[in-house]
């Protein structure tokens, strides 16, 4: 026996010491709660709430220029990017037919003056004869009735041959405004038909150094936008450059797309450099709020929570509820979400929930208030990687070690 005992010390001390050092080697494992948490101190400054939304730039007034009558092109006299000036020239089409037609008219209206002459001489030959008793009052009668319908047919000869007139004055397009010629959508050759809608052919934008951003903001957003308000906006094309306008105006006509109701907001912009182009995409931010000075959270120790200590924060949901039940006060589904949160901090070495009445945010930071957290206070933002003991790695080290 005293063999075997000799024997087995050996094992049993060799046992005993790897025992040990395991026991150190999960000892020194353990982290402290600083070490397990991200942290990230309490701030004072200010804050700047903003609302978003895309737009696009447009011309303050947009001509599109049209024509009332058919016809083929014959001379273009503008192109893109020209400069106009009111009543200039901008195209004309081929006046072949439209002269014809004046031609047409002309020859109507003097055999209608021809038609007027003899009814004038018949009316006044009948008239005489009727005095000589040589003509009835009938006979008379039907010749006046003669001089009034030629008469008729000279005013409506002379009035097609206005119409032909004015249709060849139409021929030639003329710019209604001054401005820039931002569109042309024809060329010589080709046939404009005007039956039952005027054509667009050129579009001129009256003012460049005045432009508008045509926004749609959700309706959640709506209500903090005033117009006055100032707005600033990026393009792609100034990407490291940050521009300014104002809301002008906010349309009253809701957009419907699949159940999202948005509205336009107009936002006047001035672009005494001309370096904004109609069509570009603008990034809008128009400030609504801004208060300065106050308790600053990130946003992150807003929207963590712990994995573990489920029972306990439902607990404390619980109390929660039964103390503002205690004190008579009663809110409405959600708005306790909407007016105040939830940050953890590290006291005694526990986590340790705080609750605080919120403010206006930028989306990084948040105003807040309470009594129970001060400038620098360390609130946890997120959990270390290290400190994920549900990583494959983790699991594996635990499989070989047991």
């Amino acid at each position: 026996m005293s063999r075997i005992v000799k024997k087995s010390i050996p094992l049993l001390i060799l046992l005993f010491l790897i025992g040990a050092s395991v026991y150190f080697y999960q000892k020194s494992k353990i982290l402290l709660p600083e070490q397990m948490y991200r942290l990230q101190p309490i701030s004072q400054g200010d804050v700047v709430q903003t609302v978003s939304a895309n737009g696009t730039l447009n011309p303050v007034t947009l001509i599109n220029v049209g024509a009332q009558v058919s016809g083929r092109v014959n001379k273009l006299f503008v192109d893109f990017n020209d400069h106009v000036e009111k009543n200039q020239i901008l195209l004309t089409l081929e006046p072949e037919l439209f002269n014809a037609q004046i031609g047409q008219s002309q020859g109507n209206v003097r055999n209608a003056q021809a038609s007027v002459d003899l009814a004038i001489a018949n009316e006044a030959r009948m008239r005489t004869l009727f005095t000589q008793d040589y003509a009835s009052k009938q006979d008379l009668d039907q010749s006046v009735q003669a001089l009034k319908s030629a008469r008729a047919q000279l005013e409506t000869a002379r009035g097609q041959l206005l119409r032909d007139n004015t249709n060849l004055s139409y021929s030639i397009i003329r710019s209604p405004v001054s401005g820039v010629v931002v569109d042309r959508v024809v060329d010589v050759g080709q046939t404009v038909a005007a039956s039952f809608q005027t054509p667009t052919l050129i579009k001129i934008a009256q003012d460049l150094s005045k432009m508008q951003i045509d926004t749609s903001f959700a309706e959640a957003d709506i209500g903090n936008i005033k117009v006055g308000q100032k707005a600033k906006f990026s393009v792609d094309a100034f990407q490291s450059r940050t521009f300014e306008g104002t809301v002008k105006q906010l349309r009253l006509n809701p957009t419907v797309i699949t159940n999202v109701v948005t509205y336009d907001v107009v936002i006047s912009v001035d672009n005494s450099e001309k370096i904004l182009l109609p069509g570009m995409t603008a990034y809008v931010n128009i400030m609504v709020a801004k208060h300065d000075n106050v308790m600053l959270t990130p946003n992150a120790a807003l929207r963590f929570k712990p994995k573990q200590d489920d029972n306990q924060t439902s607990s404390a949901s619980s109390a929660d509820a039964k103390n503002h039940g205690q004190h008579g006060s009663k809110k409405k589904p959600g708005q306790e979400d909407l007016l105040s949160g939830k940050v953890y901090v590290i006291r005694d070495g526990k986590l340790t929930p705080i609750r605080i009445s919120l403010g206006i945010s930028d989306g990084r930071f948040t105003e807040f208030t309470s009594k129970d957290i001060k400038l620098n206070d360390q609130v946890i933002v997120g959990e270390n990687q290290a400190n994920d003991t549900s990583s494959p790695s983790a699991s594996s080290m635990k499989f070989r070690m047991f």
